[in-house]
């Protein structure tokens, strides 16, 4: 996991409902990070992200299409919800963050902040 993104414990989630976490992949490069979450089951419209001070919270309900007077006989998801909070780093530009959600995979791009970007210095001759 990338030194700025940290999980939050489920124990500081502002929610006291009971939710699964989705499994998250985060990779940095140099301007930023990309972090993957899958969330199968979820909708777009069932789909919420928000940045609260450093915090960032993936929150989506999983909505799985049932016919009418039919009921599953066997179901492994028993909490029909995802939640999963994140401290982002003071390195990051929480106020440019990108969202694409495709076929239950959500892709966040971060940026690096301004001051956390690399840049070249340039070397006057004396």
């Amino acid at each position: 996991m990338s030194e700025n993104v940290t999980p939050r414990k489920p124990a500081e989630a502002a929610r006291n409902e009971a939710a699964m976490l989705p499994p998250v992949d985060v990779v940095e490069d140099a301007s930023g990070i990309t972090l993957y979450a899958d969330l199968p089951g979820v909708a777009k419209d069932r789909l919420n992200l928000h940045v609260e001070a450093d915090t960032l919270t993936i929150e989506g309900e999983v909505v799985l299409a049932m016919a009418e007077g039919m009921a599953p006989s066997h179901a492994e998801v028993s909490v029909p919800r995802y939640r999963r909070a994140f401290t982002l780093s003071k390195e990051l530009d929480a106020e440019k963050i990108e969202a694409q959600f495709e076929r239950g995979v959500l892709k966040l791009r971060i940026p690096k902040a301004e001051h956390a970007q690399p840049r070249k210095v340039e070397v006057k001759v004396a």
